[in-house]
């Protein structure tokens, strides 16, 4: 660049700070998107930049400079931090998921884990800005340069042009259902105001016209007049365990001859084993399949159940059940402020909760104490809830296997091939053994205190575990050795689902298919508990067995649904999404539908309707405790 041109550049601070937000929007794009930055990213991104950018050339009369680095930090913090996210989820992130910033400090060794060193690269600037801005001479001459008034018409016409730029990018985009497909569409920072300014994109429904009857139509099933073993399991306990990051891959997984999951092995070979069982969580991750299993309703659109819904007086499983003379509780070694849960479990109806107060520090991996503390201390209060006249219903909530799976090395229980070693997947798999091993001590109590029997046990996956985008190429390879195919959506949100009950239940292989949001129907049969007045979503696994439909948010595009043959991701809608079969290479086009797609995003429309205009719980309302 000639001299001359190079030292205009430099005394043109809209132009000098262009120039950077350009370079790092290409950067941030390389990143967000599966096809990288086009030609027309700088259409899509600079704009928006101009818009700030003239508002400081306006109305800046002083520190225009530090004006103009404050937003070129803020603007790469927010391109570094819809990297990391996206790393970790798959999804841009927008207002509602920076709104749960508080839970950061808890949960800081799982970002950790996905921050990888190039994303770093994006603050080279302000590193180089910040060493020029030590040298005081220099300093004040640069500033001195960059701060020359711009032509006010010559801003006024640009702020005008950028705004049209920002609009055409924004409203013929609204539409699409996929938010990474939307994100791109609009580009990233108008994106982010769309999200941020955005209103409820349709009026809920009434609540009068949501019925079981609706739902149970828009789903495609029937009830049944006579459902099969419908109060089999009649007065025994209900234990649920939810097992942490589990996902279906890892039973009856043997890596060079070692059984990852024996105990699981063998609980899934005794009992009602669904393989074909899938996530149905969102922002909140193990908090929302808490609320979903316990209330048969879809997460909300935007935000975790703990914050959206828990004000809410919520139908729920430990109301049905405390209704037929049940005691609750719930367990979990976390504190239970952590994802506003005291106020979730204040909304469902347990009784009581056991968190971190109960279970101490003791042998403490990662929030709380471990697997084999949690088991053993819920296993002697279980043992002595039996001995009560009432039955009980237990949600127990394991921890120790969750992301980023670095155990302590005094819990290794197995040894790895030397080919796992220092690679997520072998950590993964080294943390749910021991997840394993915790769990075959919680049987082994449960059963020779003879509560196994009195009980009906039920456990689930709660979200996946190894994120798809988090993967680097060794993971990917080994993933295919396991998998025997490349690993895709449909692994990710695969858990497992087992069903065991003493008298009740036999060893059996369950190939319908099913969502956390069965689990509640489902359980109620068992235990003879009629839902004539609690509108559910989910369906009896039991005896619905021919056909559901699983609509799906969050970790996937808003859209997508699982049917009996295949995962369906949305695209901008139904014609250009993504078909992945259930079963094959994953990959054939099968047997979605747009029926199916519009019955799917009706499904999520009358839950969140029906949710978002339940009564709100009285504040007078005592606090459950311990």
């Amino acid at each position: 660049m000639p001299y001359k041109e190079s030292r205009s550049l430099r005394k043109r601070s809209i132009l000098f700070f262009s120039l950077i937000m350009l370079v790092k929007s290409y950067f941030a794009w390389y990143y967000l998107f599966e096809d990288g930055p086009t030609w027309t990213t700088w259409l899509k991104e600079i704009p928006f930049v101009l818009l700030l950018f003239c508002l400081i050339e306006w109305f800046a009369t002083k520190h225009k400079v530090a004006i103009y680095l404050i937003v070129n930090l803020l603007i790469t913090v927010l391109f570094f931090s819809l990297i990391v996210y996206h790393n970790h989820f798959g999804m841009i992130a927008t207002s509602q998921v920076f709104g749960q910033v508080k839970q950061v400090g808890a949960v800081k060794k799982s970002i950790f884990a996905v921050v990888h060193p190039q994303y770093m690269l994006i603050f080279v600037d302000i590193i180089i800005i910040s060493l020029i801005m030590l040298r005081r001479k220099k300093a004040l001459a640069w500033k001195h340069s960059m701060s020359r008034p711009s032509n006010r018409k010559a801003v006024a016409i640009l702020f005008c042009l950028s705004l049209t730029l920002c609009m055409m990018n924004i409203f013929p985009n609204k539409a699409s259902m996929n938010e990474n497909v939307k994100a791109e569409q609009m580009g990233i920072l108008n994106y982010e105001a769309y999200a941020l300014l955005r209103e409820p994109a349709e009026e809920p429904m009434d609540p009068a016209q949501i019925s079981q009857a609706g739902i149970d139509m828009t789903k495609g099933i029937q009830q049944k007049a006579d459902p099969l073993l419908f109060g089999a399991a009649k007065g025994k306990n209900l234990i649920i365990l939810q097992m942490e990051s589990l996902q279906s891959f890892l039973i009856n997984l043997s890596v060079d001859g070692t059984e990852i999951t024996p105990n699981l092995n063998k609980l899934a070979g005794e009992s009602y084993y669904f393989p074909r069982f899938f996530q149905q969580v969102g922002q909140g991750n193990t908090s929302d399949a808490e609320f979903t299993v316990n209330t048969s309703y879809y997460v909300p659109p935007d935000g975790p159940a703990t914050d959206k819904y828990a004000p809410k007086d919520l139908p729920s499983l430990p109301k049905l059940l405390e209704a037929q003379g049940y005691d609750t509780a719930t367990f979990h070694t976390n504190n239970v402020e952590f994802w506003n849960r005291g106020e979730l479990y204040k909304a469902l109806g347990f009784n009581q909760y056991y968190d971190k107060t109960y279970f101490g520090e003791e042998d403490a991996v990662f929030y709380g104490a471990s697997d084999e503390v949690l088991y053993r201390k819920t296993s002697a209060e279980l043992a002595r809830m039996d001995q009560r006249e009432q039955p009980f219903y237990a949600h127990v909530i394991s921890m120790s296997s969750h992301n980023p799976f670095s155990i302590p090395e005094s819990k290794y229980k197995m040894t790895l091939p030397e080919r796992y070693e220092g690679t997520l997947v072998g950590d993964y798999i080294r943390a749910e053994n021991y997840a394993d091993y915790a769990l075959g001590q919680f049987l082994d109590e449960l059963k020779s205190s003879g509560v196994w029997d009195n009980s009906v046990v039920v456990l689930y996956g709660d979200h996946r575990g190894l994120p798809i985008f988090s993967l680097k190429e060794g993971d990917k390879v080994l993933l295919q050795e396991i998998l025997e195919h490349e690993y895709n959506e449909r692994d990710l949100i695969n858990i497992p689902l087992i069903i065991s009950a003493t008298s009740v239940t036999t060893p059996a292989l369950k190939e319908q298919l099913g969502g956390q949001v069965d689990i509640l129907p489902t359980v109620a049969n068992l235990l003879g508990v009629p839902l004539d007045y609690h509108i559910h979503f989910g369906q009896d696994l039991l005896n619905q067995t021919a056909y559901n439909l699983l609509p799906q948010r969050y970790y996937l595009p808003t859209g997508s649904f699982v049917n009996n043959e295949e995962l369906f991701l949305s695209g901008s809608g139904f014609e250009d999404g993504q078909h992945y079969t259930l079963s094959g290479n994953g990959t054939d086009q099968l047997q979605s539908t747009e029926d199916e797609f519009t019955r799917a995003l009706e499904l999520l429309r009358m839950s969140d309707s029906y949710v978002n205009q339940l009564r709100d719980r009285p504040v007078e309302k005592t606090d459950v405790s311990e």
